[in-house]
């Protein structure tokens, strides 16, 4: 029995967590069960996840299948893209390329291989919120 050349990668963004798969197919999306115009409400967004696939051409090459949990929408796309980002350096590590070509070499400088590490600032004591302290009144 020969298994299909699946790859994974899993991308963090503020607090949400996206387990991606890229199975060779046609290109198609999905999030959570969905087609990813049907789960994301812009259109932005849908263009901020795909970029990996479009800087390396692969974008028809995988079918991305996602499971997304936490956060809101742009944590969630932030994470999906990363999750692709790395499922991508995986495959690109199987497949026999000349370092010239690489896909880390593309992506690198696009600044899609960092992960985000801002994440909420928690609150202080005395304070409203993480900084902003109650209003001064002098009498």
């Amino acid at each position: 029995m020969a298994k299909t050349n699946v790859y994974y990668g899993t991308g963090k963004r503020k607090t949400s967590v996206a387990k991606v798969k890229l199975v060779p197919g046609k290109g198609k999306i999905t999030v959570n069960g969905k087609d990813v115009n049907e789960y994301l409400p812009y259109e932005t967004l849908v263009m901020d996840l795909t970029q990996p696939l479009d800087i390396t051409n692969t974008r028809e090459m995988f079918d991305v299948v996602v499971e997304v949990r936490g956060g809101g929408f742009s944590g969630q796309t932030g994470a999906i893209r990363l999750g692709i980002t790395r499922a991508l350096l995986e495959y690109d590590s199987t497949t026999d390329k000349d370092s010239e070509n690489s896909f880390r070499k593309l992506l690198k400088p696009e600044g899609f291989i960092t992960r985000d590490a801002r994440i909420k600032e928690r609150k202080k004591p005395g304070l409203k919120k993480a900084r902003r302290a109650p209003q001064f009144s002098k009498r």
